[in-house]
């Protein structure tokens, strides 16, 4: 009896067993879910979100800063007011708005009303916020979005400055389809021409700041430039008092690592995929250190954009999550069905885009001739365009290190007499420019301030080559809330308002650590070098002004 018992045990184990095995079977194990999620290398669908929204991320920026200033600097009541130079423009080309004045200056300024340009300033800033906004949050965009970017974004340099987010923005066009907003349109996948014209860019910002360089200030050669660099530069931040007191074998370290990044790092971009990368990840480390010990803007951020290129989606897959329906998992189906053979044949559309894409590669690299040739010259340029839409520029940066820093200081006076010894001068301070001697520097990186980086290069000319400057100091004999708002401190609110302005210069250096000036709070020191510009009041200013069509303060 027991021998059947048992056969039938044994068979009924033998049954359990096997359907444990095809249930086992039929869920994928750990080692599978896993794989099935390892992006491949090769292909540059993520890439492509990471750089349209690090892109986006740089224009939202770009068009705060302009909404927060542009009515202050170049409105119809600005310190510089775009009117009158869209005038001038319009007088050099014949007194007429067709291509010559938009070759000149390609704005979309020329059509809109003249007789209220704050409005146009700021709708065409608004504009742009939004459809940044989109893009930086949605990780998606088309070539009409971000081809109206460029537009908006190039009227307002036309009119301002800064180019390398042209040239950015202009290349982020061709990264996405025509019309769909889809963010894996599997129809456009990632150009590799798009890919390497970003890879060209970082390639071309980098040599040309390591060659202006070594062709300029003797420092950048004897290895000393650090040691003046954090003290001297446009905007310093909190981290720069320290970083200057650094050891002096440091400074030479810093130097010698600079040379290094920016002269040698960009050739590995050539050198096959895992060099690349290293490019890649040294030109990203070496951007947040700038940021770290400086203000300098959103440039060092929008440098970091190109440097994305550099990494695929095997390397950037870290940034999205596995789950479900992510682009993630679409990814790694996409290069499945691309390996076992399944994609569909190239529609009419993609190879239209092919050859687009083709005529990019053509474009950048007839443009890039002649700033191949500005590289390579012993007098080479920086920053500069060589075609009017600033498709491929030139880049630089502190080819010339300043060994002492030196500030316009401006104060105002209720005395009637600016001449009289007891005469109490008050000071005006800026946002984030060195003034009082115990406000601790600013930190605003990726914000910009652009009057406190524009008053360090008037500090080091004369307010004969910076009229501006003179216009700051009317409007302030007038307590202008226009050019009040870009200041931090006002003296005189509540009060009277001044009955003169002057501006003193000063040259300034930080204080040490430990010594009786930094137990006094006193972040900097500084010496009285003499007058920037002599006393001035609103009736000796009349004719100044009217000169320059100008509206006279007092006016208002």
């Amino acid at each position: 009896v027991s021998a059947p018992l048992t056969r039938e045990s044994a068979e009924a184990k033998s049954d359990r067993n096997g359907d444990e095995k095809q249930e086992a079977s039929d869920k994928p194990d750990k080692s599978e879910k896993k794989s099935a999620v390892a992006v491949r290398s090769g292909s540059f669908w993520l890439t492509r979100i990471v750089l349209l929204r690090s892109v986006a991320f740089i224009y939202f920026v770009a068009f705060f800063v302009a909404y927060s200033q542009n009515k202050q600097l170049i409105g119809d009541r600005g310190l510089m007011p775009c009117k009158e130079y869209l005038r001038s423009v319009k007088r050099y080309v014949g007194g007429k708005i067709g291509s010559a004045a938009l070759a000149y200056t390609p704005t979309l300024l020329w059509f809109l009303d003249w007789d209220d340009m704050d409005t146009n300033l700021d709708g065409i800033a608004l504009a742009g916020l939004v459809l940044s906004g989109f893009v930086l949050l949605a990780g998606r965009a088309n070539t009409v979005i971000m081809f109206l970017l460029w537009v908006l974004y190039h009227s307002l340099v036309s009119v301002g400055w800064e180019s390398q987010l042209l040239e950015t923005g202009f290349l982020a066009i061709f990264l996405c389809p025509l019309w769909s907003l889809t963010q894996l349109p599997e129809g456009c996948p990632p150009s590799r021409i798009s890919i390497w014209t970003f890879r060209w860019l970082i390639v071309r910002i980098m040599l040309g700041a390591g060659l202006i360089k070594i062709r300029g200030d003797r420092c950048w050669r004897d290895l000393t430039c650090m040691d003046y660099h954090y003290e001297t530069q446009p905007v310093p931040n909190p981290m720069s008092y320290y970083m200057h007191h650094s050891p002096w074998w440091f400074h030479r370290f810093e130097t010698l690592t600079n040379h290094f990044i920016e002269l040698i790092v960009p050739f590995f971009t050539f050198l096959g995929r895992r060099m690349c990368m290293v490019n890649g990840i040294l030109q990203i480390l070496f951007q947040v250190a700038l940021i770290i010990s400086g203000n300098l803007s959103f440039l060092n951020w929008l440098t970091i954009v190109p440097s994305l290129a550099c990494f695929d989606d095997a390397a950037l897959g870290f940034l999205f999550t596995s789950g479900h329906g992510g682009v993630k998992r679409t990814v790694c189906r996409i290069q499945q069905e691309e390996a076992a053979g399944q994609t569909p044949p190239p529609t009419r559309g993609m190879l239209i885009r092919r050859v687009v894409n083709v005529s990019l590669a053509i474009l950048i690299g007839y443009l890039s001739i002649p700033v191949v040739l500005n590289l390579l010259s012993s007098r080479q340029v920086m920053n500069t365009s060589f075609d009017p839409l600033r498709i491929v520029n030139t880049y630089g940066a502190f080819g010339s290190i300043t060994k002492e820093r030196t500030e316009v200081v401006f104060q105002g006076t209720s005395s009637a007499d600016p001449q009289d010894p007891a005469a109490l001068w008050e000071e005006y301070q800026f946002v984030c420019k060195p003034g009082g001697v115990t406000r601790r520097p600013c930190l605003i990186s990726p914000y910009h301030y652009r009057l406190d980086w524009l008053m360090w290069f008037a500090a080091f000319q004369t307010y004969e080559q910076n009229e501006w400057v003179i216009h700051i100091a009317g409007r302030l004999l007038a307590n202008d809330s226009t050019v009040l708002s870009l200041l931090a401190y006002n003296p005189f609110e509540g009060r009277p308002n001044p009955r003169w302005v002057r501006g003193e210069h000063f040259k300034y250096r930080f204080s040490t650590p430990g010594s009786a000036s930094a137990a006094q709070g006193k972040w900097w020191i500084r010496k009285r070098l003499g007058p920037y510009f002599p006393p001035l009041d609103l009736v000796g200013l009349r004719k100044y002004f009217s000169s320059r069509n100008w509206p006279h303060p007092d006016l208002h």
